[in-house]
């Protein structure tokens, strides 16, 4: 089947509109792309290609991923080649994170994209009826697509604030438009983009970078050192940034909270911690936990208060780091340790609330409250600060736990087991 191969493979180059350097399009299905050269932001009809404007500069977010990196997704029983052609870098309540798209070697296209500190892959998919309007959508419900229920995890709204590459779609640049996110209890995540008309609905799971077999990707010495040190703006010493993902680090000096959400040219805020919290296990730590090599990168002390009791009661959680499995959360309870990480899919919660079932396990609800962050240190994939507040629900079963957060406009869950003290 040569000519098939052929055709889904044949690329269009034309001059660039604005400086007349060379733009490609190896896809039928881009309707843009963003010229290397100059930033011009070029839409292409037919042969024909036109200049839109010019796009932002991308925020470094020294991810290993680039232009042109290619690897290999299992998708139906079989591997199918793909290439990275394009990036999309969006801005929302949680912080900023980026999409890349992903050109299958079957001429479809799909998005590998940043999820919780892990990745997802999701390609389009086609839904049976009109959707719902994006107002609909309330975080914490439950909703049906396709006659599949899911968790609403987040619904709001979000903004591009820079491109790179070849394009299916390019949303006007730093308007908001409306985005939720569906979960389901089989570890499925669905992506509502109301930037589109009609919506435009994306299907996937999490994928570990390692299984992607990725090739081409930025070696670990091109990664920009000196790009990841500035002087605290509270204090004025020196501050490094290890990770690639960091969106908020503390300093070592004075303890300040760094947000660096914006980028490391964004302007840098700090906000000054008093009343230390000594960590158990030191920042830099390196563990083997449940066979993965982990470090810890950041923690993080937290208070909390059942509904209707002045009690409150403290615990700690480690932030760790594996550059291939992307993090996890080491939890120091009263009841004991736990090794957590971030769920993609949702649990299904009973309507009363009093139990919650996950990939066919169920668990019973231990305790709800009110969870407060009152002291940091180190480096988090989210904007950290001190003071955000959560309601949250934790359950067990005989295997092991599960625990919901809610916060602004979004939900996460985690799942993990405990691990003995020793």
């Amino acid at each position: 089947n040569h000519m098939a191969d052929s055709a889904t493979q044949r690329s269009y180059r034309a001059p660039c509109p604005g400086c007349g350097a060379p733009v490609e399009f190896k896809s039928a299905q881009s309707t843009h792309a963003i010229c290397p050269y100059c930033q011009s932001m070029v839409v292409r009809s037919g042969e024909v290609l036109s200049r839109i404007g010019k796009m932002a500069e991308l925020f470094d977010d020294h991810s290993p991923l680039q232009p042109m990196a290619s690897g290999r997704i299992r998708l139906d029983g079989k591997d199918l080649p793909f290439t990275l052609i394009g990036r999309l870098q969006f801005s929302g309540p949680a912080g900023r994170w980026t999409e890349w798209v992903a050109w299958l070697d079957d001429g479809s296209m799909a998005t590998l994209g940043e999820d919780n500190g892990a990745y997802v892959f999701t390609r389009p998919m086609a839904v049976n009826g009109a959707l719902p309007e994006a107002a609909r959508f309330r975080v914490g419900t439950t909703t049906s697509i396709n006659g599949k229920p899911y968790s609403v995890a987040f619904a709001g709204q979000v903004s591009l604030l820079a491109a790179q590459g070849e394009l299916p779609r390019l949303p006007a640049l730093g308007q908001p438009f409306d985005m939720v996110e569906l979960r389901s209890e089989d570890g499925e995540v669905l992506s509502i983009d109301y930037g589109r008309q009609p919506p435009q609905v994306e299907r996937g799971r999490a994928v570990l970078l390692e299984d992607l077999q990725l090739k081409g990707l930025k070696g670990e010495s091109a990664r920009d050192e000196q790009g990841r040190q500035f002087n605290c703006p509270q204090c004025g010493a020196p501050v490094s940034v290890q990770l690639a993902s960091t969106k908020s680090c503390t300093c070592p000096s004075c303890n300040s909270l760094i947000d660096l959400s914006g980028g490391m040219g964004g302007e840098l805020r700090a906000a000054l911690q008093d009343e230390p919290v000594q960590p158990l296990i030191a920042l830099g730590s390196k563990a083997q936990l449940q066979g993965v090599a982990w470090q810890v990168v950041g923690f993080q002390h937290r208070m909390g208060v059942e509904p209707g009791d002045d009690e409150h009661f403290g615990w700690s959680e480690y932030l760790l780091y594996n550059h291939k499995r992307g993090f996890a959360f080491l939890v120091d309870a009263e009841d004991g340790w736990s090794l957590v990480r971030p769920t993609t899919g949702a649990p299904q919660m009973a309507a009363n609330g009093q139990s919650a079932s996950y990939l066919g396990q169920k668990y019973q609800l231990k305790y709800s409250y009110q969870a407060e962050t009152d002291y940091v240190l180190g480096e988090f994939y989210w904007p950290v600060a001190r003071g955000q507040k959560t309601f949250n629900r934790d359950f067990a079963s005989a295997k092991g736990l599960l625990s919901m957060e809610q916060g602004l406009g979004e939900l996460t869950w985690s799942s993990g087991d405990r691990l003995a003290a020793d």
